[in-house]
């Protein structure tokens, strides 16, 4: 099919052109969206950063794997919304909400005062970043044309590469210095600049003719309901795991029976078959990011409580891989890796697979602690290369009157593994005696030390990791697709 018919079949909005995503055309959408992102990275690696001392410090170690799955578990519900909002009216209104909502729930973690309402204010937040991601990529979906799509996706990447290597510095010092409910408290100041500045510049690029995607479905009221049952079923589940007794069974059934079903029908028809094309590529989202999810949650605290590192040295040690996950989706953005897509995201997974596999080694104090910083160097690489590839290949498989709906499947895919993998992952913790840490007054290196309880959950992440880079081989839909 031609880029004109493609055009008239309403596959393919914007015009090609032939500026760059910095050109005149695209640059105030360019900007707007890459701040948006920015906020987000730095947030995610500074909490990541602070999360060990909040936890420690709130005396709710057992439930530090909420404080990231809580996060993802409410994200679950504001995607489907986000995705039906953005079909039915365009994606500016669910940006501006999630952010707002987003900056809400940092302001409620800041100033917790338990564990329990520091988890409720990550849940708000999980909710304003659902929102957020879903609408930035139907921004990117209708706005930029295909050629362009991979350059947007590789800048998103580009976006994380300062905050992964400011951020932790930033928020350890902050942490060590002033506290760590100011790391907090001081990232709503960021929104101000995407909510003055660059909103109405999206406003008027999306608005602009040529962006019309014509007559717009209503919101499917059966969509928003089973994403209740999903975010509900993944709470229950989380629940059970963490209150490990007989009578846990109970809500873990419950749970499965919400969160199974409606899983099923968020998300398209074949993804858990790994049929080829658009449901493989739904499910390799989930399996990439959720297996990369449960080693980083886990590998500050590792570092704070197994090797005595600082909170700052700690989050530092995952710097380098914002750095590489930037320059693995620039490499995936190049035209002559367009044929080869499956394969980078092979490639993607087995580099983090590896690197996974090689965290627990420094639970041996004669090993450096420095193989960490390395490790997770490749695995950003891995990360970069499948991540970006993805999402590209969603949007070419998505018409314009569906880019909601499918964006959101990918981000429900994505979240729902992050849910399902760091809740299993804190499972497995709790079991082995992470979760019965105590705490410090003076510093989280007087910890006892809980080995075992770290390997359990690092070792099974990088066998998903590599079990992936299999599943990766139906990505390319079959010709009569």
């Amino acid at each position: 099919m031609t880029v004109a018919e493609e055009r008239a079949a309403g596959q393919l909005i914007p015009e090609e052109g032939t500026g760059g995503i910095l050109g005149r055309e695209y640059r105030a959408l360019t900007l707007g969206v890459v701040s948006v992102v920015l906020l987000v990275a730095f947030e995610a690696t500074a909490v990541s950063t602070a999360m060990p001392i909040a936890a420690r410090d709130l005396h709710g170690l057992g439930l530090y794997a909420f404080g990231f799955s809580g996060y993802f578990t409410t994200s679950l519900l504001a995607m489907v919304i986000s995705g039906q909002w953005s079909d039915r009216s365009g994606p500016l209104a669910p940006l501006t909400a999630g952010i707002a909502a987003f900056a809400a729930g940092l302001v409620v973690s800041g100033t917790a005062g338990t564990m329990t309402t520091f988890v409720l204010g990550r849940a708000v937040q999980g909710f304003g970043g659902g929102l957020v991601i879903v609408a930035l990529y139907v921004v990117v979906g209708l706005a930029y044309p295909v050629r362009l799509r991979p350059s947007v996706m590789a800048s998103f990447s580009a976006s994380w590469v300062v905050p992964s290597i400011v951020g932790p510095l930033v928020s350890g010092t902050v942490t060590e210095q002033l506290g760590w409910r100011w790391v907090f408290l001081a990232i709503p100041v960021l929104v101000v600049l995407p909510l003055a500045v660059m909103l109405p510049a999206l406003r008027r690029t999306v608005a602009a003719p040529g962006h019309d995607v014509g007559p717009r479905p209503g919101m499917d009221g059966r969509r928003i309901w089973l994403a209740v049952a999903l975010a509900a079923g993944a709470v229950l589940l989380q629940y059970a795991g963490q209150d490990l007794r007989l009578l846990s069974v109970l809500p873990a059934l419950a749970g499965a029976a919400l969160l199974v079903p409606a899983a099923r029908r968020l998300l398209p028809p074949g993804t858990f078959l790994a049929a080829r094309g658009l449901p493989t590529v739904v499910l390799m989202r989930g399996l990439a990011a959720g297996t990369f999810a449960a080693a980083e949650t886990f590998i500050p605290l590792m570092l704070v409580t197994q090797r005595g590192l600082s909170a700052t040295m700690a989050g530092l040690s995952l710097a380098g891989g914002g750095l590489t996950w930037a320059l693995g989706s620039y490499l995936q953005a190049r035209p002559r890796f367009q044929p080869a897509r499956e394969r980078l995201v092979q490639i993607g997974m087995v580099l983090t697979a590896a690197a996974i596999a090689a965290v627990p080694l420094t639970l041996d104090h004669a090993v450096p602690v420095w193989i960490v910083a390395a490790a997770w160097c490749l695995a950003g690489m891995g990360m970069g290369m499948a991540i970006s590839t993805l999402t590209v290949l969603m949007m070419g498989m998505s018409a314009p009157r569906d880019a909601g709906t499918n964006s959101a499947a990918l981000q429900v895919s994505d979240a729902l593994a992050n849910v399902v993998l760091v809740a299993a992952a804190g499972t497995v913790f709790a079991a082995l005696g992470g979760g019965s840490l105590a705490p410090s007054a003076t510093s989280a290196a007087t910890v006892p030390a809980h080995p075992a309880a770290f390997a359990a959950v690092f070792l099974p992440a990088a066998a998903l990791a590599l079990a992936a880079a299999a599943v990766a081989l139906r990505l390319r839909p079959t010709p009569a697709t």
